[in-house]
């Protein structure tokens, strides 16, 4: 743990050496919504290759860049690309990002992916705000010794999505005439996809939705204090009666053309946030 952190502080001095702005939001993308930042003023953009110690993308849809700039004037770090179990990394690797984040200073972070439907009422295309999630991956980032400079030994799972930035996000899809889903999302571990009889037991234990990431950079971002708001982008509805076969390349076309609409919903959000 203690080289982590000083491999958490070397990318952090990395970032830094490139641009002295200092973030005080972090956005992660989704599978196939790099887009959502569209409107940023980029002052560095730079490829994850490049940062000390970073990981990879490996799967299809994930751009693999870090920039730093501004969404409507607020001084932010967004990462194009996020890192999985099921491509074999540890989970404190998929979560080195928030880490990273972290050590720059950020204390309010938006999660986006795209998910799988589950609920009945979402269509392809939906935006849903996550009011909770379920771990169903067998991982936790936390486990090992506690790093005591990145938070407590055992936080608090409560309130994980922070209800002022979810009452903001409502309010930012109102006043953009939009129907902003909300439920709570599942997350497994991957990479096969659901069979019809676990997307009935899924549903059954309170899921709306359904994906392969988030919930170990959201227990990160826990630990780290920081306030969460998650927005799923709801890319296919799975009707366990009816199973229609999903492809990668159909999740990607859903999320790239949600991808405008959700960077819209988040600036419309930052122009209300105090």
């Amino acid at each position: 743990m203690i080289e982590q952190k000083s491999h958490v502080d070397e990318a952090a001095a990395f970032l830094r050496r490139q641009s002295p702005l200092a973030p005080a939001l972090g956005l992660l993308t989704g599978t196939g919504l790099g887009g959502c930042a569209g409107n940023m003023e980029v002052e560095c953009d730079i490829p994850y290759a490049d940062i000390p110690h970073f990981p990879i993308s490996t799967v299809s849809g994930h751009r693999g860049r870090l920039l730093l700039g501004r969404i409507k004037g607020r001084a932010a770090v967004v990462f194009q690309g996020r890192f999985h179990l099921y491509e074999g990394y540890h989970p404190r690797e998929v979560a080195f990002p928030i880490r990273v984040m972290q050590a720059l200073g950020a204390g309010v972070f938006i999660v986006t992916n795209a998910a799988g439907g589950l609920n009945p009422a979402f269509r392809p295309g939906d935006i849903m705000r996550m009011t909770d999630h379920i771990n169903l991956t067998g991982e936790n980032p936390l486990v090992g010794p506690n790093e005591p400079a990145w938070g407590i030994r055992f936080p608090d799972m409560s309130r994980v999505y922070d209800p002022v930035l979810g009452e903001l996000a409502q309010t930012a899809a109102e006043s953009l005439g939009w129907t902003l889903q909300s439920g709570v999302y599942a997350g497994l571990k991957g990479p096969s996809l659901e069979t019809p009889a676990e997307i009935r037991f899924l549903t059954t234990i309170g899921a709306d939705a359904v994906g392969l990431s988030t919930v170990q950079e959201v227990i990160a971002a826990v630990h780290a204090g920081m306030r969460i708001l998650g927005l799923s982008v709801i890319t296919n509805v799975n009707h366990p009666d009816h199973p229609v076969p999903a492809t990668l390349e159909d999740i990607i076309d859903v999320a790239d053309q949600a991808a405008p609409r959700l960077s819209q919903l988040i600036e419309t959000l930052l122009e209300n946030l105090e």
